[in-house]
């Protein structure tokens, strides 16, 4: 019984394949691989056949009478000569996985197995087409890419709302609606309740109250349930006389319902520490260097803090209270749709690029990061707008004429109207045209003014408009 780790031949191969001609040998080699190689005696392809009819079109009749060393890549080459090192006294060498040029300079996969012929070294090469197997990993390395990208954002987008959630200043708690548990709970909601949230997760909603309210508590879900939202008023608690009022609203992600609860403390019975709380977050959000807003569906403005007052150039909240968030944007509604409806199907966009146009005229280039935060009244977004820092070559040539290239010019499309697009364009093609004409004269003035077929004042003038040369100092005219 042969050992498995050793390859089986022929054992009445004489019989059986003797009398076979040229032709039924040609034959049976070729179809025992997707490409055969004939190597001659000084390593040249002497011929070749293939099975796989997908290599007609890679041009491999171009490798006869050429050095097998020749129609591989340079990172075969080596895997090469170690084939023809293992078939020198004979037998096969080990498959190796060769890249041969293909039509265009094309990588071909091959893996190829080397078997000598004859003592003047002759050989065949067999190898089997790799270029399905390399598409199949180059398709999972793509997936896996995608995967940890989606992951990634999901990481960020469940970090922005735990942020949110942790410091919003009122009760929140989240139910499944399919289990009636809740789902999760944030800081203040534990202290109103005076229950740890550990031991409010995981709990039947019903059970977070009172035996006397769950019956209202059942009926105010259901009708959330079946009309997005509902409220219910006097929950008893034995921590507030007047009891408690619960807004319920309905919202899906990832095709679960879920219930969000707002408990909110009636009459001047609420905890000082939820107070403090939501107080302290409003101060650091006014304090912040960066502009902050929360922005409603219809896009409209519901809390701005004064960095964001600085950057439209508004006096105060009441001028731009309920006012579109487009209402800034340099190109209006396009940049907000955009960044509002990926809010929405993400959860999260980082560092959107736009211009905010002030009040009084100004215009500022910003990045913006926004979130989704579900709302008694459907979603909320909050954005920081933050200053673009870009180095002088990079600005977005808005007025004037800062750009400095032709690649530039196309930020101007949708900062400016097609006439001044072209006007920018021919500013530059005739800065671009002086500078060269300049350059190659030597700075020889009248020599680039009449290679340019332009007078020599009208030379200067362009110059001065541009600000190129020394036009305070002698003409370099010699």
């Amino acid at each position: 019984m042969l050992s498995p780790t050793v390859a089986r031949t022929f054992q009445k191969a004489d019989g059986f394949l003797k009398g076979m001609d040229a032709d039924s040998v040609a034959t049976l080699t070729s179809a025992a691989a997707d490409l055969t190689l004939l190597i001659d005696e000084d390593g040249k392809v002497h011929d070749l056949a293939f099975s796989n009819t997908d290599l007609a079109g890679e041009a491999v009749d171009a490798w006869i009478g050429r050095s097998l060393r020749v129609v591989v890549t340079d990172d075969s080459v080596g895997k090469v000569d170690a084939m023809f090192r293992e078939t020198a006294n004979g037998g096969s060498s080990r498959r190796r996985e060769i890249n041969f040029l293909g039509d265009e300079g094309n990588s071909l996969p091959v893996n190829c197995v080397a078997v000598r012929l004859d003592e003047d070294g002759r050989s065949v090469i067999f190898g089997r087409d790799m270029r399905g197997l390399a598409k199949l990993q180059q398709r999972l390395v793509n997936t896996q890419i995608s995967m940890e990208r989606e992951y990634t954002k999901l990481r960020q987008a469940e970090a922005c709302y735990r942020l949110l959630f942790q410091l919003v200043g009122e009760a929140v708690l989240i139910v499944d609606a399919n289990t009636m548990t809740v789902d999760d709970a944030n800081p203040v909601a534990a202290e109103l309740l005076d229950v740890p949230v550990a031991k409010i997760v995981g709990r039947r909603i019903t059970h977070v109250f009172g035996a006397k309210d769950r019956d209202a508590v059942r009926a105010v879900l259901g009708s959330a349930q079946s009309l997005g939202k509902a409220e219910i008023n006097d929950i008893a608690h034995d921590r507030f006389e007047a009891g408690l009022d619960a807004k319920v609203s309905l919202f899906r992600q990832a095709d679960v319902a879920y219930f969000l609860i707002r408990l909110l403390p009636r009459g001047e019975g609420a905890l000082p520490g939820v107070a403090s709380q939501g107080g302290d977050v409003l101060e650091v959000i006014e304090r912040l260097p960066e502009g902050f807003v929360i922005i409603d569906q219809q896009r409209r403005l519901k809390q701005v803090n004064t960095a964001f007052l600085e950057l439209v150039q508004a006096a105060s909240f009441e001028q731009v209270r309920d006012q579109p968030i487009d209402t800034w944007f340099e190109r209006s509604s396009v940049d907000a749709t955009v960044l509002v409806e990926n809010t929405r199907e993400h959860g999260q966009v980082r560092r959107f690029p736009t211009v905010l146009r002030g009040e009084l005229g100004g215009s500022e280039p910003v990045e913006i990061t926004s979130v989704s935060v579900p709302d008694a009244d459907g979603q909320v977004y909050g954005l920081v707008l933050r200053r673009a820092t870009r180095t002088p070559a990079e600005d977005t040539p808005i007025n004037g004429f800062p750009a400095q290239s032709v690649e530039q010019l196309t930020d101007l499309i949708g900062h400016m109207s097609l006439k001044e697009v072209v006007r920018e364009t021919t500013d530059v093609v005739e800065r671009l045209c002086i500078e060269a004409a300049l350059k190659l004269t030597g700075d020889n003035r009248a020599s680039a003014a009449q290679m340019l077929g332009v007078s020599r004042q009208s030379l200067y003038a362009k110059m001065h408009r541009f600000s190129l040369g020394d036009l305070t100092s002698g003409d370099n005219d010699s």
